[in-house]
């Protein structure tokens, strides 16, 4: 089995991006199940239903949010019905719409899609490591095969997370800071891990933001309106994960970088 994830979308360039790349990823991978982490591709500030749509409609089989989740009022009109759209699950369940955990069905197996958020130097949501075990132990029920989007700022908190879950799930992959890391390994239990994804969207900007405007906020430390670029050259972030589709076990992950320092081929 093999999962595609493809980091945080931003806005139009992103979008557009994923409407060029994901046919040709699919026909070059021959993915089992394709992930996007869609909460920057409105405009870079959550999703909309017709933006959430139009993912399914390319291809992807479920959809993972993180600390803009909520940033699009749309969203509170669809949350509820959208099967496979999934929000931070550490958010506070009584209060918050929508679902941190989806099943997707492949074939004879279901794979088990969780979205975390960290805390440091973010929302004082609930704790995520022990909201993993929580829904590890629930889904562990139905599947082995479990994928966690642990949308987080820390490099340290995103490997904690890694090691606190290693031999629980397939994969602990970290999205938020959108820029691809290159230490992408399987843990000594079972899981693939990677802290940061990467970002789909604009490749001549700062974070998927305009430069200019991000250059001027460090220069005059006055608030900036941050904006994203509407045209211009894009990037495509992801990663492949090879996995026993009985245990769960990941068995290998590799990076995949598209822009035109780096062409697809």
């Amino acid at each position: 089995m093999k999962i595609l994830f493809i980091g945080d979308v931003v806005g139009s360039i992103g979008r557009d991006a994923i409407t060029d790349y994901l046919p040709k990823l699919k026909q070059k991978y021959k993915p089992t199940v394709t992930i996007i982490n869609g909460e920057n591709a409105a405009s870079g500030r959550g999703i909309t239903e017709k933006i959430y749509k139009q993912f399914l409609e390319q291809g992807a089989n479920a959809v993972t949010l993180g600390n803009h989740s909520f940033d699009n009022r749309d969203i509170f009109e669809f949350i509820d019905t959208a099967k496979y759209l999934v929000r931070p699950a550490n958010f506070p369940n009584d209060t918050t719409p929508g679902s941190g955990m989806v099943f997707i069905k492949s074939n004879d197996h279901e794979v088990a899609v969780i979205n975390l958020q960290g805390r440091t130097f973010m929302a004082d949501l609930d704790d995520p490591f022990r909201k993993a075990r929580e829904l590890i132990e629930e889904t562990k029920k139905r599947t082995n095969i479990i994928f966690i989007d642990f949308h987080a700022e820390t490099t340290s908190e995103k490997e904690a997370m890694g090691w606190y879950l290693d031999g629980q799930v397939s994969a602990v992959i970290g999205t938020h800071t959108h820029v691809q890391t290159s230490d992408n390994r399987i843990l000594p239990k079972g899981t693939a891990y990677l802290t940061d994804v990467g970002m789909t969207g604009p490749y001549d900007a700062i974070l998927g933001m305009e430069k200019e405007a991000v250059i001027r906020r460090f220069l005059s430390s006055l608030p900036t309106r941050f904006e994203v670029p509407k045209n211009g050259r894009p990037v495509l972030s992801a990663c492949l994960i090879s996995l026993d589709a009985t245990t769960g076990k990941a068995k290998k992950i590799e990076r995949i970088l598209i822009n035109e320092d780096h062409p697809f081929y």
